[in-house]
């Protein structure tokens, strides 16, 4: 019998520690363990992989995680009325589970590690494209993780993997697609949660590439890609004339019509102008 069978229901946790999901805190509980399991599963093959898990609340996905054979899981969370929840798990795992309490903005976990490493997560709404980014933009590449598979809002989800030309193409599919392939593994309806969101919900799937698509200086395609986005309405020749005040030679020097707004500008093309600006 694995050893999830040993451990009590979520709702009866839930009860048992009056973990009524806080939203300042961004928190909406899955509670179905079928649901975590499969979740997990969209991580790979996690025996012999040290998994980082943000906001485990009361612990739903971190027995899937455990379950589908992760060496670690280090689970970082900031609420403290779920800690107790947590060592019941970690009781019934001897070696496998660690909790940080904490917040994971201020903290570095993954140096707690060994790879390789997985990042796995139901993340708190209020700071996930936040974590996104930071795992996306570390000073060295290939990163210290291998894959990140993350939970977001379905909006959030669709801007990861938007192409060119989408309504919800901008910052974050240029750097999550720059440096990974990404897509959404699955679909969660509202209801799936307690209490359930006013949104749905989709699960992303990254996998770091081994070097970027295109070469390009990281902080400069940021700030090309941030500048080009934060007025995505305006041509590129306005939303990027902080950058440069030559910034329409630059444009058509790689072959970008001043005139284009960033929307519609392909990866490669970006990565090129972050070449030419550096």
């Amino acid at each position: 019998m694995p050893a999830i069978d040993s451990l009590p229901p979520l709702r009866d946790v839930i009860a048992t520690y009056e973990l009524s999901a806080k939203k300042a805190l961004g928190q909406n509980f899955l509670l179905d363990l079928n649901l975590t399991a499969k979740i997990a599963r969209q991580a790979g093959d996690l025996s012999g992989t040290d998994v980082l898990e943000v906001g485990p609340g009361p612990g739903g996905l971190t027995r899937g995680l455990l379950v589908e054979g992760a060496r670690k899981v280090l689970a970082v969370e900031k609420d403290a009325r779920c800690l107790p929840a947590l060592a019941e798990i970690a009781a019934v795992y001897p070696g496998r589970l660690e909790v940080i309490e904490g917040d994971a903005l201020q903290i570095d976990a993954l140096a707690h590690l060994t790879p390789p490493i997985a990042i796995c997560a139901n993340l708190p709404y209020n700071v996930g494209t936040e974590l996104l980014v930071r795992w996306l933009t570390p000073a060295v590449w290939p990163p210290v993780w291998s894959s990140l598979t993350l939970m977001f809002q379905k909006e959030v989800a669709q801007r990861i993997v938007a192409k060119p030309g989408d309504k919800a193409y901008g910052r974050l599919a240029v750097l999550a697609q720059w440096r990974c392939d990404a897509y959404i593994a699955m679909h969660l309806p509202p209801e799936a949660f307690s209490p359930p969101p006013k949104v749905s919900s989709a699960v992303v799937h990254l996998r770091a590439l081994p070097a970027p698509r295109f070469e390009a200086d990281a902080k400069v395609l940021e700030r090309v890609v941030a500048a080009g986005f934060n007025q995505r309405r305006k041509m590129l020749r306005a939303s990027l004339k902080g950058l440069s005040p030559d910034i329409e030679d630059h444009l058509n020097a790689v072959g970008i019509p001043p005139t284009e707004r960033a929307e519609r500008v392909s990866i490669e093309a970006f990565c090129a102008l972050a070449r030419q600006l550096a």
